[in-house]
């Protein structure tokens, strides 16, 4: 498959993409638009999702957001509000042509790719949201709820550090892995692609935006949508995996919020479907993005 990379313009600074695929490629299928997790963690851990390129001949899209990865990594933290990387997408799209389009956001990406089409912008033919957020208090509520699961001396090490300020002690990083082995990825070892994510994360703008997952302390601890996703009028696709950090109870409030909404329950995943079972993961996606593009565009210029 070619692959082409470059860089987008973008509040003063440059977003690095990469397009795998032919954007105007045999067959009409819509470029998939890759919103990747985080905050402040680049795009390299949902590379599986490059194959949809070569099994399904439909272009997929991928970028770094401003502030991590091969992107522009600028010391200003007036940039890291989710506006911001709601207005990247645009940028995006306006430098590739992507006029006609699907998203997926994966993660803090749902946030950014839900804010961004509640914003009700056109052309987008489909949405997958994989391990949806869209109520930030009830997730940490829940992520907190499992972390008290966990063993009684490897919570006492994560309230120590955490009420201490010590949060980038040795100690503290290995009993958090504790929580993320059993619910972001399950595979042992992780692969290579998901470690090069993780040791790269820009920790700045996820403590501005987040922090930690069961302690929100970011400026999005009281975020939510909820009472919006009722506005949402195309084809959605939710996933989540039986052991995802994303509980049900997370879940099920945007599925049933959302008119028509799928839901795909992956059996042998935590957070990392697209990782932990990739074939399965492309094929339901794949399954989606092509009956999503047999549904006629709505007036609102879907």
């Amino acid at each position: 498959m070619p692959v082409t990379e470059g860089t987008v313009p973008f509040r003063d600074h440059h977003t690095w993409y990469q397009v795998v695929g032919k954007l105007r490629g045999p067959g009409g299928k819509l470029p998939l638009l890759v919103v990747h997790g985080g905050p402040g963690l680049p795009h390299d851990y949902l590379e599986d999702l490059a194959a949809l390129a070569e099994d399904d001949g439909r272009a997929v899209v991928f970028y770094d957001q401003l502030g991590c990865g091969r992107s522009d990594q600028p010391e200003d933290p007036a940039l890291w509000t989710l506006e911001t990387f709601v207005a990247e997408i645009d940028a995006l799209r306006k430098e590739l042509g992507l006029d006609r389009l699907h998203l997926l956001g994966h993660s803090w990406g749902t946030q950014v790719a839900l804010t961004y089409i509640l914003g009700r912008p056109s052309g987008v033919a489909g949405l997958v949201l994989a391990g949806v957020v869209a109520d930030a208090p009830s997730y940490a509520a829940e992520a907190r709820r499992l972390k008290d699961s966990l063993p009684a001396e490897v919570r006492e090490v994560i309230d120590r550090c955490e009420a201490e300020g010590t949060t980038d002690d040795d100690a503290y990083l290995g009993a958090t892995m504790a929580f993320y082995q059993q619910w972001f990825c399950r595979l042992d070892p992780w692969p290579e692609h998901v470690v090069r994510s993780v040791l790269t994360m820009r920790e700045e703008v996820n403590a501005a935006l987040w922090g930690p997952e069961w302690n929100v302390t970011g400026s999005l601890k009281d975020w939510s949508v909820t009472d919006r996703l009722g506005e949402i009028d195309l084809p959605v696709l939710v996933t989540s995996g039986r052991y995802d950090m994303v509980t049900p109870d997370v879940v099920r409030p945007v599925v049933e919020g959302i008119p028509g909404a799928e839901w795909a329950l992956f059996e042998k995943s935590a957070h990392m479907a697209s990782v932990e079972e990739p074939d399965h993961f492309r094929q339901v996606v794949e399954d989606f993005l092509t009956r999503a593009e047999k549904e006629p565009p709505e007036a609102s210029g879907r």
